[in-house]
């Protein structure tokens, strides 16, 4: 029951997209019981980001949610993946991506809860 919503501030083509999303979807297994089968993912391209008072350089905001508690250090490696990732595939410097984390008790599926 993971979600990974992606904002970029470069062109993200349909190529680029399946390619993020397959190496998320492999990602999101070092958080502990998390697979790609449960995963939706979101991409937004195009994002007028300024990062540090400036927009010049490629820049992401990356959300993560999950079903579960915080497990900060399967966060602390999947913010190592997720920089790779998009520095890999598009060209966005680790040092211009944020990313944040929140874990939920609940989570709702067809029509109940988990």
């Amino acid at each position: 029951m993971p979600y990974i919503g992606t904002r970029v501030s470069v062109a993200l083509s349909a190529d680029k997209e399946k390619e993020i999303k397959e190496k998320l979807g492999k990602a999101i297994e070092l958080c502990p019981g998390k697979t790609e089968k449960w995963l939706m993912t979101e991409f937004a391209d195009n994002c007028r980001l300024w990062f540090a008072g400036d927009n010049s350089a490629p820049s992401a905001f990356v959300e993560v949610k999950i079903l579960g508690g915080e497990d900060k250090s399967a966060f602390s490696k999947m913010s190592g993946a997720i920089c790779n990732i998009l520095s890999d595939t598009l060209g966005i410097s680790p040092d211009r991506v944020y990313i944040t984390y929140q874990g939920y008790s609940s989570w709702g599926w067809n029509g109940s809860n988990f």
